[in-house]
């Protein structure tokens, strides 16, 4: 029998992650990555720069000018009439994908979203596969009448047809896990919590000093938490950050704030890394995201475990995630719908006291509501996977 001499060390397991995102931006992603790159040799596929931690990394591109333009007619004629696996295996990004690990060989596949589940499953057997569904797919834009009719039964047919076949699967919160179960997929679930941060729920200020920080998308109506804001009774100040995903509407939100007064500001956006020790200089994080598509009626997103690992009091809409974990551990308050009156009546009722008793329960509950009780799910699911022959 061979033995290993002292000295030598065995090879660590292969792991490729797949996700079409800004991989180096994407915190959900990158929190996979420094959960295992000490265990695993990760190789990674997305858009952007390398994250730190991966032995190896492909940069793909998203189409763009007159390549993007025509593939948009190619995928309206097939979305109408429903070539769904000709759509797939044409898409730019996932030949992209192909091409860039060709000839290369995995143990296991973490695959982020639903869009690199069929990659995934192409590339090794099913038991090697893990599937993380960050959004409810089905339900991302059916505020859209065109996208129900042409995208919503394509994103069902990828749910339904691939992600039954992963061996295990995450998601990000129960109620998408629940929706899950409908179309086959029995998911668990791992919050967009953040590590455990040193903080401490800082003095509350006066003014009471409020932010918003994320995307910039107009269906998630930030103008209503800033008219909110300009019309309360109560002496506070509220700072908005944005990433310019929709440029037009950080223009227009821009314009309003300078109507509204010095009570409503916008500031630039930080980088990831520094964004909790933002946060953590003010007194309420709130996000009142209104149900304007399902996704965000399901949504518990990174925004909130943010607040909490930055020590703010929590203002939510009635979104049922947010709301209960807001209720349940006296983080903050819930607003009974998700209008500008809404919004103002709990603006209204805040003082120095209220707050600084959900900074307090904010400090009480971080090490729950952190990636220390979320990252061993994963770790759990990925060394179940059966390894693919490498």
């Amino acid at each position: 029998m061979e033995q290993q001499s002292p000295g030598k060390r065995e090879p660590r397991p292969t792991l490729l992650i797949l996700s079409f995102s800004p991989i180096a931006r994407d915190a959900r992603v990158l929190r996979q990555i420094e959960l295992f790159r000490e265990r695993y040799a990760i190789t990674t596929v997305g858009f952007g720069p390398a994250a730190p931690g991966v032995a190896r990394h492909h940069e793909i591109r998203v189409p763009e000018g007159r390549a993007r333009r025509l593939r948009g007619y190619v995928e309206a004629v097939l979305l109408r009439v429903r070539l769904y696996r000709l759509m797939l295996w044409s898409d730019p990004l996932v030949t992209a994908t192909r091409r860039a690990v060709r000839g290369a060989t995995f143990g296991r596949v973490l695959a982020n979203d639903i869009y690199t589940v069929p990659i995934a499953l192409h590339l090794v057997p099913a038991a090697a596969v893990h599937a993380d569904l960050h959004e409810y797919y089905p339900g991302l834009h059916d505020d859209h009448a065109t996208w129900r009719r042409l995208r919503q039964p394509y994103l069902t047919w990828l749910v339904e047809e691939f992600g039954p076949r992963a061996a295990s699967a995450t998601t990000v919160g129960d109620e998408i896990a629940e929706r899950y179960r409908a179309h086959g997929v029995d998911a668990s679930v791992v919050v967009n919590a953040p590590s455990q941060q040193p903080f401490s729920p800082g003095v509350v200020s006066s003014p009471l000093r409020l932010v918003h920080a994320g995307a910039a998308l107009s269906t998630r109506r930030i103008e209503n938490m800033m008219r909110a804001v300009a019309a309360s009774t109560a002496d506070i100040q509220l700072s908005v950050l944005l990433t310019p995903n929709q440029p037009a509407y950080v223009a227009e939100l821009e314009e309003l704030a300078r109507d509204l007064g010095p009570r409503v500001v916008m500031i630039p956006p930080v980088d990831h890394h520094e964004l909790l020790a933002t946060l953590n200089t003010f007194d309420v994080g709130i996000h009142v995201l209104p149900a304007t598509v399902t996704n965000q009626a399901l949504a518990l997103p990174n925004k909130f475990f943010d607040f909490v690992q930055s020590r703010l009091g929590i203002i939510v809409g009635p979104t049922p995630g947010m709301a209960g974990l807001v209720r349940a551990r006296g983080l903050g308050a819930v607003t009974e719908g998700f209008e500008v009156e809404h919004i103002r009546t709990v603006l209204d009722d805040l003082t120095p006291e209220r707050v600084a008793r959900w900074k307090a329960a904010a400090d009480v509950a971080s090490r729950d509501l952190s990636s220390a009780t979320q990252l061993p799910v994963w770790a759990a699911a990925i060394e179940a996977l059966s390894p693919a022959q490498t």
